[in-house]
């Protein structure tokens, strides 16, 4: 019993890195925003995998009234913030530099030693 609990936690400890960086562009292949449409990643949040993509998940929310004597006012004028919200990562592939698609992306070894992001279907430096 102890065993099988042992193994269904969800284990600490550092991140696994994600290959997608803030900038990049990316299209959403899963969920609500769902389209072929290039959209840029804005924040990267390693240790949740997610990202943040501009235009995607996009929440509303209450900007909060100040002071105590315009309270009643600041009922009927309230202010609405629109934000973007993190999405999984898994939903989102990275645009390959070459064709405009889609790709998966591989780890290359540079001559000097330094690895780098290439996509997977044309071979391009990302």
């Amino acid at each position: 019993m102890l065993r099988s609990l042992k193994h269904t936690k969800k284990q600490e400890g550092k991140p696994r890195p994600l290959r997608i960086r803030t900038g990049d562009e990316v299209i959403v292949v899963s969920g609500e925003g769902r389209s072929s449409t290039p959209r840029k990643v804005l924040a990267v949040l390693p240790r949740d995998g997610k990202v943040v993509v501009e235009g995607i998940n996009i929440m509303k929310d209450r900007e909060k009234s100040r002071g105590g004597a315009a309270r009643s006012s600041a009922i009927n004028q309230q202010n609405f913030i629109e934000k973007p919200c993190p999405i999984a990562v898994s939903n989102v592939m990275l645009i390959d530099p070459q064709s405009k698609k889609r790709t998966r992306i591989k780890m290359k070894m540079q001559p000097d030693g330094t690895r780098v992001r290439a996509a997977l279907k044309s071979g391009e430096t990302i």
